[in-house]
């Protein structure tokens, strides 16, 4: 097949995807190409800030070429006022910089957004993705999957200092971060006497006034930014890891809790036996989270899904920081794709950060329409 055959059959194929999304209930969104950077910088993980592909308007802001859909779908939504449950589809190129080539990928996804049933729109995004793979002719993909909520529910239900609460989920999605935590969590206090001086002089201080002093601190010594960092992004990393260095150790029974957790995987039912077991010896209420993780396995398998086929880890997660529950990634099951030919989670917080005014349960999926025909062989 030439080229430009080649080409025509892989978009035909990648309409062919978002007419299925149009059949499934979801409308077709076209978000600009050009997104306010700074929300990127904000909101994804450190691997996607480091690709963007930045710009400036004639006022002087900064934006960026979308590296992905979600945020744009979720903007475009809160700017057109539409009303909620809302289902949006889109095909489109996202830009990316790989260090090497165009930088330019298409794209096609969902997003759902405002559906209360949250078990029940995880797995009906669970199974969109896996008929998208289909689609394309990989009809057995191996599917990863994690669960940021279980998590949370374990932090929350362990006795550690809110510092540390919050350093750990921030840090789950990035590889090594976690492990690096937890190992300055058991050996115990350590920053407090390099940085004793500055703490003595903010101790006491509403948080506000400790951020103001530093600041000037960092302006003072003649710091502007440090890899992108802003001096107020800089003033607070360092009021975060002062306090969190100023924390006394992790108890060995707590560590070896949250270590168990991590290492815990297998197939959805002999992930929450293990999980349950877990809650029962250590006595921590997770129930809820649990609870939640059993509905969603049950929709799962209800709508055709061989959840034995499902590989779920603890320990898994995106590299994005607006995940809040479940995530998941498809791979190639013969390896000709070394990464993800699907993946997304829900996000419930997203919206709210962006200015909805109310909290919204959300969750999708991103499609590389590239690798999808490359996994299918050409199919």
């Amino acid at each position: 097949m030439s080229g430009d055959s080649n080409l025509r059959a892989r978009n035909g194929r990648a309409n062919g995807l978002v007419d299925l999304y149009e059949r499934a209930g979801y409308a077709r969104v076209e978000p600009p190409v050009l997104q306010p950077a700074d929300v990127f910088f904000e909101l994804s993980g450190e691997e996607l800030r480091r690709r963007l592909f930045l710009t400036e308007n004639t006022a002087g802001e900064e934006l960026c070429l979308r590296p992905d859909l979600t945020i744009p779908v979720c903007l475009a939504h809160l700017s057109n006022g539409a009303s909620l449950p809302a289902s949006y589809c889109y095909l489109g190129p996202v830009f990316r910089d790989q260090g090497g080539g165009s930088g330019e990928y298409l794209q096609a996804g969902i997003e759902s957004l405002g559906r209360q049933d949250r078990e029940a729109a995880d797995a009906e995004c669970v199974a969109l993705a896996l008929e998208s793979a289909r689609h394309f002719g990989c009809d057995a993909p191996l599917i990863r999957m994690g669960d940021v909520s279980l998590f949370s529910a374990l932090v929350a239900a362990l006795d550690l200092p809110p510092a540390w609460q919050r350093r750990l989920l921030k840090d789950f999605n990035r590889t090594g971060t976690l492990e690096a935590d937890l190992t300055t969590l058991k050996r115990g206090p350590s920053a407090a006497s390099a940085h004793a001086g500055v703490l003595a002089a903010i101790q006491g201080s509403d948080p506000a006034a400790a951020r103001a002093f530093v600041t000037d601190l960092l302006s003072i010594a003649g710091i502007s930014t440090v890899g992108g960092r802003t001096v107020a992004e800089i003033a607070e990393r360092f009021l975060e890891q002062a306090s969190l260095g100023a924390t006394s150790g992790l108890a060995p029974e707590t560590s070896a809790v949250i270590e168990r957790y991590l290492a815990i995987e297998g197939d959805p039912d002999e992930a929450l036996a293990a999980l349950r077991a877990l809650a029962n010896d250590a006595k921590l209420d997770l129930d809820g989270a649990l609870d939640a993780f059993e509905r969603r396995t049950g929709f799962i398998a209800a709508g055709g899904v061989d959840v034995r086929a499902i590989r779920f880890a603890t320990a898994f997660g995106r590299p994005l920081d607006y995940y809040t529950g479940m995530v998941f990634e498809l791979h190639d099951a013969n390896s000709r794709v070394q990464w993800p030919i699907v993946a997304g989670g829900r996000y419930d917080q997203l919206l709210s950060v962006l200015g909805a005014a109310e909290p919204t349960p959300a969750v999708g999926f991103a499609a590389w329409i590239a690798e999808l025909e490359t996994a299918g062989g050409g199919r």
